[in-house]
């Protein structure tokens, strides 16, 4: 089985992969493991990501796709993987298709984890971080004994800028403007499937797993 994860940032697609890959015995692949994985290997395709990477250049679609296709082409992708964080793009997914039609295989289902910007606005406003320890919490969802105080070490919590209500949306309307049109382009070919990503965690996985047992 192979699946591809969409999902706004926050939406909890990278969950419910790791829940997925846990149930099917099957390898949650994420961009940046793999870029992690080959430079510390100091492979050909490692070192030249790393190249872009210290000048903080974007990684070209190209080698971005030859990195993914040369890992699932690995042992523990022979029952299938979840791929998360990629393709982010048409011409990254048009690369990835045409790269695994060469290896006789292709994407299974899509799976769009879907959650209105205004939950996540809310949901990722909501989290605080310890300035000491690095501990998370969320004011609504997890919340500390003592609020603005860390339950581990005592440390003052904070609202990371990457957290802030405007940071938020930013990335989510880059995110909607490159991801629609990979909505669009796997419902064409039937491969997409959506669930109610605003439910409980477990609800949202036993969603997938029931559509994706049809």
């Amino acid at each position: 089985m192979k699946i591809i994860m969409l999902g706004a940032p926050g939406a909890g697609k990278g969950t419910q992969a790791k829940m997925l890959a846990d149930q099917y015995g099957i390898p949650h692949i994420s961009t940046g493991d793999i870029f992690r994985a080959n430079i510390k290997a100091g492979t050909e395709l490692g070192t030249k990501a790393k190249t872009y990477m210290d000048q903080g250049l974007l990684v070209p679609d190209e080698l971005v796709c030859d990195l993914v296709v040369d890992r699932v082409q690995q042992e523990d992708c022979a029952k299938g993987y979840i791929l998360d964080g990629f393709p982010r793009t048409i011409p990254q997914a048009e690369a990835l298709d045409q790269a695994l039609e060469a290896l006789g295989q292709k994407i299974d289902y899509a799976v769009n984890v879907e959650v209105p910007d205004a939950n996540i606005v809310k949901r990722m406003g909501g989290r605080r971080a310890c300035v000491n320890c690095g501990g998370t919490y969320h004011v609504e969802y997890l919340p500390t004994k003592v609020e603005g105080i860390c339950d581990r070490c005592g440390g003052e919590l904070i609202l990371r800028d990457d957290d802030k209500p405007e940071t938020v949306q930013k990335r989510l309307n880059v995110y909607h403007a490159q991801t629609q049109p990979l909505i669009d382009y796997y419902t064409a070919k039937g491969a997409l499937v959506e669930v109610d990503g605003t439910q409980d965690i477990q609800k949202v996985f036993d969603d997938i797993v029931e559509i994706l047992s049809k």
